[in-house]
């Protein structure tokens, strides 16, 4: 018996007297936790079941606390405009972003004004998080001792910190950020990256109908990629609310973003919606000029002047010496706040402003409509509150329906501007004219080709041929997005005529083909074979190296040689095509620095690709403990966005190390089948818990790296079957 099983078992059996004993000791339960009971799967899954919406809110939230409390506090502290009396002046950029938006004082008032479903929904957030606390004093807040209930909406009242935006220009704006090094934290929702295939953070999702399922049942795929550390983990769970009836109430699985109540994408008894981020800006960055001496908020608009509102806060910054406080000024405009400044070419100064869709709490109200539909009428309803910014989401449901729609929340503009590029916030034609209803975006309903796809990218080949939308239909700031290298082996996995079986979906779900050796090995063929005429010397030094790459079958395992060359050649043809995109040996030149790197770090060329691409679970937040050669491992044969392949894995090198470690990537898939009774299989990165001492901790570890799933019972008699523990927040039974 491993030494894991046996730590599983000890802590099985001391599970019921650690409980006992906590739940002797705490504090009175409020009435809601009365009504919730939370099953916890072998794997540790919560399947949460309540009485009502409010009461599963509550569940959900202690589940998380249980499961990383330490990453839930760091993420709303980073929400609130706090990360700097944590981590000091690094952190100052993002809190500045968060207070420029004044993202706590909407939320407050938000909360004041509220449907009494959203504030009800609010209050157990919090209600869940602070019993936790009061029930495990052992877990010392680094911060934030008490949750409030507008904490939930300030995650939808914060904007992006402004693409495009310089850092001088953001230093010229904020003074206290001068010599302060920007963090990953200044990255807020809506600054998505131009280019997922090289960051590794997107997403696959695809969708087969009835008649190319074998079994007659619809298929899909959910499969985000994010980062494994820090702020946006995914976190498995299942809710289950009598509020409403069997055939109208909350009964979805899948995953939620940490710190989050609600399923993000999942299934219900009857359907199943997956999202992939969208890269349609839903946020504008304005240039205002400010040219009256005499009123200094004054800012040009139109044939006239409009006033800007400014106003000072103090926000506090951990130093050696304690907490300090800074003045920071802040200043608006109509169209959002000032982030940055620059020098006009008349030598005064503009402001850059940047406008952002402002969620305002639909969002919540929407996914968790969402989680509640039971048809293609309801989900598109549900979709029509256009309050999800940057995501695409294909759906399917029992009866046979596959759709795919591009996008949500998007702002109507005048094609007659870059927007791309910063507008002159002075022409009244720069304004938006509300959004776009769903009727506007690009969509594909039950396609003649029988799937969907979407990876990152571009709608007009999201099935075959004439299913797809076409591209004059549409205004180019709505449809940035190029095809992917992730979408074009999706295609082939999915085009033709075959009928998937569920074991087979779940395999493709697994491919590590990687797409781009398709087009890139044949170059290099080229350009070696010019080699061979032109330098000889040269070509027999990397003969074998090209050999090995050309008998590959373009398939990422562990033990692949070729597929290290690959990686590492097209790593380096990156960074050379920067400086001399014309060269015809670019290919020749990447492979060479692959060669002698390998054989620097190694001591020879010939390293199998399970070697160098690891997988290794640190602390929650990615960097309180580093990457170590010295520690456990797992060798993955997935690869970076940009091979192409399905199953993605961003490993990076770490100084002082051999070795790559996974940092983003593949976090949770999961394949449904949408029969009478859903089936589903998932697989979570690492395990469910943050805590070393969890059997949970790494437990889903080996099925990653070996490409195997784990089953994710729904039903409440599987679920039982199942079980590990269960447990009435109220008091044991």
């Amino acid at each position: 018996m491993s030494k894991q099983n046996i730590a599983s078992q000890k802590f099985h059996a001391i599970l019921p007297l650690l409980l006992a004993h906590v739940l002797l000791a705490a504090p009175p339960a409020p009435k809601l936790a009365q009504s919730v009971t939370i099953y916890r799967d072998t794997y540790g899954v919560p399947h949460i079941y309540g009485k009502t919406d409010a009461a599963v809110v509550f569940g959900m939230m202690y589940a998380q606390a249980e499961d990383n409390f330490w990453q839930l506090e760091d993420d709303y502290a980073r929400i609130l405009g706090r990360a700097a009396e944590l981590y000091g002046q690094k952190s100052l950029p993002g809190d500045i972003v968060v207070h420029a938006y004044q993202a706590v004082e909407h939320a407050r008032q938000h909360y004041q004004t509220a449907d009494p479903q959203l504030r009800a929904l609010s209050d157990a957030f919090a209600d869940g998080i602070n019993y936790y606390l009061a029930t495990h004093p052992a877990t010392k807040p680094r911060l934030l001792a008490h949750f409030e209930p507008w904490f939930l909406l300030a995650v939808e009242h914060r904007g992006p910190a402004g693409r495009g935006i310089q850092r001088s220009e953001r230093d010229l704006a904020f003074p206290a950020l001068a010599g302060t090094p920007i963090e990953a934290s200044l990255r807020l929702p809506g600054d998505l990256p131009t280019n997922p295939e090289t960051t590794d953070e997107g997403s696959n999702m695809w969708a087969v109908s009835a008649e190319r399922s074998a079994s007659g049942n619809p298929l899909l795929l959910i499969n985000p990629h994010i980062g494994f550390f820090g702020s946006g983990q995914r976190y498995e769970a299942h809710l289950h609310s009598d509020e409403g009836g069997s055939k109208a109430g909350l009964d979805a699985s899948g995953f939620a973003i940490l710190g989050t109540p609600y399923i993000r994408s999942g299934h219900n008894p009857d359907v199943a919606w997956s999202h992939t981020n969208n890269y349609a800006n839903t946020s504008d960055v304005y240039l205002e000029t400010f040219d009256d001496p005499s009123n200094p908020l004054a800012y040009r608009y139109g044939t006239g002047h409009r006033i800007a509102v400014e106003w000072t806060e103090e926000l506090k910054i951990r130093s050696d010496a304690g907490l300090k406080s800074v003045a920071v000024t802040f200043r608006r405009t109509h169209h959002g706040p000032v982030l940055g400044l620059r020098k006009s070419p008349d030598g005064g100064i503009q402001a850059l402003t940047v406008r952002a869709v402002e969620a305002s709490g639909g969002a919540m109200a929407q996914r968790w409509a969402m989680a509640k539909s039971r048809n293609l009428i309801q989900f598109q309803s549900a979709l029509s509150k256009l309050a999800l910014t940057g995501s695409n989401t294909i759906y399917a449901d029992r009866v046979g329906n596959i759709f795919y729609l591009h996008g949500n929340a998007i702002p109507k503009r005048s094609t007659k501007f870059d927007w791309s590029q910063p507008v002159d916030g002075a022409d009244p034609e720069t304004e938006w004219s509300g959004l776009h209803p769903v009727r506007d975006l690009p969509q594909v309903l039950n396609p003649k080709s029988g799937y969907l796809q979407n990876c990152n990218s571009t709608p007009f080949l999201t099935a075959d041929g004439d299913d797809n939308p076409k591209r004059s239909d549409y205004p180019a700031y709505m449809v940035p997005e190029p095809d992917t290298a992730r979408a074009k082996r999706s295609r082939e996995i999915l085009s033709g005529t075959r009928k998937f079986t569920f074991d087979e979906w779940a395999r493709a779900a697994m491919d590590t083909t990687f797409g781009l050796a398709a087009d890139r090995l044949p170059e290099l063929d080229r350009a070696f074979s010019a080699l061979r005429s032109s330098d000889p010397a040269r070509a027999q030094r990397i003969a074998e190296p090209v050999a090995e790459l050309l008998k590959w079958d373009h398939v990422g395992r562990v033990d692949s040689v070729p597929a290290t060359l690959f990686i590492s050649m097209e790593q380096h043809a990156t960074t050379l095509r920067r400086t001399n995109p014309s060269d015809p040996y670019t290919l020749i030149a990447a492979l060479e620095l692959a060669q002698s790197d390998l054989q620097r770090t190694f001591g020879t060329w010939r390293v199998p690709w399970g070697e160098i691409n690891r997988m290794q679970r640190v602390h929650t937040s990615g960097v309180e403990e580093p990457f170590s050669d010295d520690r456990p491992s797992l060798p993955v044969p997935g690869a970076p966005s940009f091979a192409g392949a399905v199953f993605t894995f961003g490993a990076d090198p770490v100084p002082g190390q051999k070795r790559w470690y996974g940092t983003k990537g593949d976090t949770y898939v999961a394949v449904v089948e949408l029969s009478k009774r859903p089936r589903a299989m998932s697989l979570l990165v690492f395990g469910q818990s943050a805590d070393p001492k969890s059997p949970h901790h790494t437990d889903q570890a080996d099925l990653y790296a070996s490409q195997r799933f784990k089953l994710a019972w729904f039903g409440l008699a599987e679920i039982r079957k199942h079980l590990e523990t269960s447990y009435h927040l109220g008091g044991r039974h």
